[in-house]
C-alpha cells in the first residue's frame, strides 16, 4: 500500500497542492482554488470507523459546498449496485454512502457515472 501511495502522489502534475484531509474535509474545501476530492467514500470510512457523527459532518461538508464558488470536483464510489452485505457494518456503510451520494448529488451542477472508463450523465 505504501508503494501504490507514493506511486499515486508522484503521478500527480507537479502545479497541484495536495491536502489530504481524512476528516476534516471542510477545512480543505475552504481555500479559494479548484478542488478536487479523492474520494467522499474514503472520507465516509474514515467518519465510520472514527465513531464521527455522519449526519452532522454530511451537513457540514453541504454547507461547505454551498460556499464555495470556484471548481469543485467530488470523486465517490458507487458501493450500492450489488448484493446486501451480510455484515451490519458492511450494510451501514452501504446505507451511509447512498445518503451522501444522494445529498451530494441533489445540490451538484452535474453528476456523472463511470462505468469501465465511460461516463454516463446522470444530471447536468
Amino acid at each position: 500500500m505504501t508503494a501504490r501511495i507514493a506511486a499515486h502522489r508522484a503521478a500527480r502534475p507537479a502545479g497541484w497542492q495536495t491536502t489530504e484531509a481524512p476528516l476534516d474535509l471542510v477545512a480543505a474545501l475552504d481555500v479559494a482554488a479548484p478542488v478536487l476530492v479523492d474520494c467522499l467514500t474514503l472520507w465516509l470510512t474514515n467518519l465510520m470507523l472514527g465513531g464521527h457523527e455522519v449526519t452532522a459532518a454530511t451537513e457540514r461538508l453541504l454547507a461547505a459546498l454551498a460556499r464555495r464558488t470556484r471548481p469543485t470536483v467530488l470523486v465517490s464510489n458507487e458501493v450500492g449496485l450489488g448484493i446486501v452485505p451480510e455484515h451490519a457494518l458492511a450494510r451501514a456503510f452501504r446505507d451511509e454512502a447512498g445518503r451522501l451520494h444522494q445529498a451530494v448529488a441533489a445540490r451538484a451542477d452535474r453528476v456523472v457515472l463511470m462505468v469501465a472508463g465511460l461516463p454516463l450523465a446522470l444530471k447536468g
